[in-house]
């Protein structure tokens, strides 16, 4: 995995996101600020033009890089939390690029949006998308899975793990002052997620 492939994954990601960026505004004007969508399409924009005028020349610049935008350009919270996982993949990430040190670079990004959130598993937030991405990634890993095989794996379980919120009550962020009515609505953070770990399968694939 070189530099042109992780420059890749955010083009990828950005695609879908505006492909789906009025499905994911729907669900958050559900729960929330009915700004998710548009907000993250268009800090992927400003990644994008980011990495295009300053070139990076490692994955890990390409990661820091992009986190830095969106904590610049993307209004509410997820361009802070987005940021904050991005840019601690960044800095944990070495080269070459394995899929063991891919897996424990996602796993500390994970952790840093955990402890930037103070959200955990089950708090119907992106981390319902991203832990259950990050632990298929590690299982790969120990079972020896090909690298297309592990992200494949880790897209279906950011899914899973998306469609998992929606009976859940929110006990994060703007949704949790619904209380009850959060039930019955996908978290759009957890949706979002889980189309950065397909634009990732895509990618790889």
């Amino acid at each position: 995995m070189d530099t042109d492939v992780f420059v890749a994954w955010f083009e990828e990601a950005a695609r879908l996101v505006r492909r789906d960026r009025d499905r994911l505004t729907e669900l958050d004007a559900a729960i929330g600020d009915a700004d998710h969508g548009t907000n993250l399409d268009r800090g992927l924009t400003e990644v994008g033009k980011a990495l295009a005028d300053s070139p990076p020349s490692s994955p890990g610049q390409v990661l820091t890089s992009a986190g830095a935008t969106l904590i610049r350009r993307v209004g509410g919270a997820s361009g802070p939390l987005y940021g904050s996982v991005f840019r601690q993949m960044g800095k944990s990430l070495e080269s070459p690029v394995t899929l063991a040190g891919f897996a424990g670079a996602f796993e500390d990004g994970v952790v840093a949006v955990e402890r930037l959130g103070k959200a955990a598993l089950g708090d119907k937030t992106m981390v319902d998308a991203l832990a259950p991405a990050s632990r298929a990634l590690a299982l790969a890993v120990r079972d020896g899975v090909g690298v297309r095989e592990a992200f494949e794996q880790a897209a279906r379980a950011a899914a899973e793990g998306a469609k998992a919120t929606i009976p859940m009550r929110a006990r994060k962020g703007r949704a949790s002052y619904l209380g009850e009515r959060s039930v019955g609505h996908e978290d759009p953070g957890a949706a979002s997620a889980a189309l950065f770990m397909a634009a990732l399968a895509a990618v790889v694939a």
